[in-house]
């Protein structure tokens, strides 16, 4: 075969190049994919036996159970989102923390953090505390800055809490058990929502202008409070009890909680047709948006990998100084920068494989990495230039309200998940442990079984043959 090792880094140039023309990320990924396939087959790289590994790979996507988990939580997520239940809860609690200096800080982030492990939708979070919440906050004389930043933050919660539609998908990048991802991350995303509402009580001593106390708080309401938190608890325990206890894999869980959602919003009176229709569109939406994008992407890998890219990825970052500490402020620095510019879907599907075999190489658990990995891109929500929950925001907040201000108040939420990555690189104890962590079992990834066995690269093309054959029913 024909030695052309400058086709994998040609090919991921390649496609950072087409994604700044704006073109949809999943037809850029598939398109990459099949163009430098073409070319490897050309030019005697790429074994033409391999095309055939290309449908067993794509229909294995489509066959992943652990997938159908996307939709039933996005489901669960816009129902409960659209029945009025985060305005219930912001109005309950935040009677309960009005007599508090900050207090209407504190009951945004506590509502967020619900929020996440309920709805698990950003967008829904960010909007509906920026509608109820922000305008309260400045008419009491909050800073402007504070008041933003805290509702921002506060809605991005729902990519590392329980039930994360990001966790999932890590899980299934890095072929781990979703249960596992969700358990390691219950103290890191814990300790986050703390650190969040430690910074508002420290800024209330230090600015007691910026945090007022309410004027005349409403009396607190003890049967309204109670029963605002009944449903969401109920639906955590649907979710995460049923599978923390083994009750119910991830899936079933999230069947579960759509029903649960449904069964809430009949309750209260929420539910239509109209409602339903919009849930069932968008749910359907945000599916084939992941789909397509894994499918692109699975097509990039299976060819990247043949180009002998994990190779070169393997060369690139297992050769930084440091040792392990430089890998994971390298990577942890590529992601962060990747945030600013991509989804986290696309960053997920785009990166993470292509890292994913180098754990093994520094002894670095999948599940801790994974939970690493979702903090970090959870900046990607409030840093600009494309930071979503900034447009969230800014398309409920008064017109007074500067996008600079949107800004000013991201900062110092950034530097505490800055913090908390680094908290979690120093101390990896803090992702709980629930199994033994499983490599990566892709039938498709030779050069990962390369790195394994000590094998050549053309032996790895030649494994790849192998199972080829073994999909198409030819035997060598």
């Amino acid at each position: 075969m024909t030695d052309a090792g400058f086709l994998a880094p040609f090919m991921f140039l390649s496609l950072f190049l087409l994604l700044l023309t704006g073109y949809p990320v999943a037809f850029v990924l598939g398109a990459v994919g099949l163009i430098f396939g073409c070319i490897g087959i050309w030019m005697d790289v790429i074994p033409f036996t391999l095309v055939h590994a290309v449908p067993e790979r794509l229909f294995g996507i489509m066959r992943n159970d652990t997938l159908l988990a996307i939709p039933f939580f996005t489901l669960m997520g816009l129902i409960l989102e659209r029945s009025g239940m985060a305005e219930e809860l912001l109005e309950s609690i935040g009677r309960l923390f009005a007599r508090v200096r900050g207090g209407l800080a504190f009951a945004v982030i506590i509502v967020g953090a619900l929020l996440a492990a309920t709805t698990g939708v950003v967008a829904a979070s960010v909007m509906a505390m920026g509608l109820i919440s922000l305008p309260v906050m400045l008419r009491q004389g909050y800073s402007p800055a504070i008041s933003s930043g805290v509702i921002m933050a506060s809605g991005t919660l729902a990519q590392i809490i329980p039930p994360s539609l990001v966790l999932i998908v890590l899980a299934d990048t890095l072929s781990v058990p979703v249960g596992d991802m969700y358990i390691g991350a219950m103290l890191p995303s814990a300790i986050l929502v703390g650190l969040f509402a430690t910074f508002i009580a420290v800024y209330a001593l230090l600015k007691p202008q910026a945090l007022p106390r309410m004027d005349n708080p409403p009396p607190i309401v003890w049967r309204t409070l109670l029963l605002g938190l009944l449903p969401p608890l109920v639906l955590i325990f649907l979710v995460l009890g049923t599978i923390f206890i083994g009750l119910a894999t991830p899936t079933e869980a999230g069947a579960m909680g759509a029903a649960g959602a449904l069964v809430i919003a009949l309750i209260r009176r929420a539910l239509s047709l109209n409602l339903l229709n919009q849930a069932l569109t968008q749910t359907a939406r945000l599916t084939c948006f992941v789909m397509f994008i894994l499918l692109g992407s699975s097509l990039f890998g299976l060819v990247f990998r043949a180009l002998g890219g994990d190779l070169w990825v393997e060369h690139l970052f297992g050769n930084l100084p440091g040792g392990t500490v430089g890998f994971l402020i390298a990577v942890n620095t590529l992601l962060f920068i990747l945030g600013c510019f991509l989804d986290f879907f696309e960053i997920v599907f785009i990166v993470v494989p292509l890292l994913a075999p180098l754990l093994h190489q520094f002894g670095l658990s999948h599940v801790w990495f994974g939970v690493m990995v979702a903090m970090n891109l959870q900046t990607s929500f409030l840093t600009p230039p494309f930071g979503f929950s900034l447009f969230y925001l800014k398309s409920v907040a008064p017109p007074s309200l500067p996008i600079q201000k949107l800004y000013q108040g991201a900062v110092p939420f950034i530097v505490i998940q800055l913090v908390m990555v680094a908290m979690l690189m120093v101390f990896p104890d803090m992702v709980l442990k629930a199994g033994a962590d499983q490599a990566p079992d892709d039938m498709n990834n030779a050069q990962v079984i390369a790195q394994l066995d000590g094998t050549s690269q053309s032996e790895a093309i030649k494994l790849m043959m192998q199972i080829a054959d073994e999909f198409s029913g030819v035997r060598p």
